[in-house]
C-alpha cells in the first residue's frame, strides 16, 4: 500500500505518468496498474485520464492528502528509529528563496558543526515551489517569506526580516542620495526577479503602494544574472540589503534604501506540520530557533 501511496504523491508531483514512473524508478504500465489497484481498493476513481495525466478527482484529491501524510509519518519513523541505533544522520534537504541564500550558510553551518553525521543539500526555488515540495516530501525544509501570501499546513520558525534598497551606480540619477521612495525608484532603468518570484511581487505591491507602475527593462529568475547586469551601470535593482552585501558588487554600485512606504518582510524555516518531527527537521528547528536573533540582527 505505501508503495502505491508514494507511486501516487509522485504523479501529484510529475503530473505526467510517465515522468513519475522514471522518478518511482518503475514502467509506467507498473505505476498506472498500482494507482489502479488503489483506485479499486477505494472503491472511487481518483485520477482523471484522458489521452494524458488531467488532474485529480475530488476523492484522489483527498486521498493525496492522506497519502502524503501517512508517508511522511512512515518516513519519519524510520529515521526516528534509524537515530536510535546509530545517532543523527540522513541528508537534510533545504529549498531556498533567491533572496535567502546570503543567511543560509549561517543555518546550516550551526546545524552541521551541531551534527556532522548529516548532509545538506540546498536547492533554490520560488515560494510556491518551496511549499509544493514540502507538501510532496521532497525537501525537509524550507526558507521562504511568512507574512505576504498563504503558506497551508506548515510549521514556522521567523528568522529575520528582509529590508529593500535600490542598488544602483554611483553616477546615476540618484547614486550620491542616502535615500529614495519607491516613486522615484520606478524611473531608473530596472532589472528585477522574474513576476513568479515571491520578491517580484512584494515589489511590484510596494510601487502599487506608491501609486506608481514600474516596467523592468530585463526580467530574470537568476540572482547572477542580475548582479551581472548592475556591474555594466546601466541598469539597477531592488533587493535586500544583505543579498547586495553579499554579492561583492564595485565600489561604483550602492545600495540606497527605499522608504515612503518603507517596507520589510519576514523571512522564516518551515517545515511541514507533523507530530512528531522527524529526528532531523527536529534538530533543524532546535538549531533555526537558537540561531534566530542573530540573523535578525545581522540583516
Amino acid at each position: 500500500m505505501q508503495e502505491k501511496l508514494e507511486f501516487l504523491i509522485a504523479l501529484a508531483t510529475e503530473k505526467h505518468f510517465g515522468r513519475a514512473a522514471q522518478v518511482c524508478g518503475v514502467s509506467q504500465p507498473n505505476l498506472s496498474a498500482a494507482i489502479k489497484q488503489l483506485e479499486s481498493t477505494m472503491g472511487v476513481p481518483l485520477v482523471d485520464r484522458g489521452a494524458r495525466f488531467i488532474g485529480f478527482t475530488p476523492e484522489g484529491e483527498r486521498v493525496l492528502e492522506w497519502a502524503r501524510r501517512i508517508v511522511g509519518d512512515y518516513k519519519a519513523m524510520r529515521a526516528d528509529i534509524e537515530t536510535m541505533k546509530q545517532g543523527l544522520t540522513g541528508t537534510l534537504r533545504l529549498v531556498v528563496v533567491p533572496t535567502a541564500l546570503p543567511m543560509v550558510q549561517r543555518l546550516t553551518a550551526t546545524v552541521w558543526s551541531m551534527h556532522p553525521g548529516i548532509k545538506i543539500t540546498i536547492a533554490s526555488h520560488s515560494s510556491t515551489e518551496i511549499l509544493s515540495r514540502l507538501e510532496n516530501l521532497e525537501a525537509e525544509a524550507g526558507i521562504t517569506y511568512l507574512d505576504n501570501e498563504p503558506l497551508g499546513n506548515v510549521d514556522e520558525v521567523p528568522l529575520y526580516h528582509e529590508r529593500y534598497h535600490l542598488i544602483t551606480s554611483v553616477d546615476g540619477p540618484f547614486g550620491t542620495r542616502d535615500s529614495i521612495t519607491w516613486e522615484e525608484a520606478a524611473t531608473v532603468p530596472l532589472c528585477l526577479l522574474n513576476a513568479n518570484m515571491q520578491n517580484r511581487r512584494i515589489i511590484d505591491r510596494a510601487f502599487a503602494e506608491a501609486g506608481v507602475h514600474a516596467e523592468p527593462m530585463l526580467e530574470s529568475n537568476s540572482i547572477v544574472v542580475l548582479t551581472n547586469h548592475l556591474c555594466t551601470g546601466m541598469w539597477s535593482t531592488i533587493m535586500p540589503r544583505i543579498m547586495a552585501d553579499s554579492l561583492l558588487l564595485p565600489p561604483t554600485i550602492r545600495a540606497i534604501p527605499i522608504v515612503a512606504p518603507e517596507l520589510s518582510t519576514l523571512i522564516g524555516l518551515v517545515v511541514a506540520r507533523r507530530d512528531p518531527q522527524p529526528p532531523l527537521t527536529a534538530a533543524l528547528i532546535a538549531d533555526a530557533r537558537r540561531l534566530a536573533p542573530e540573523l535578525a540582527m545581522a540583516a
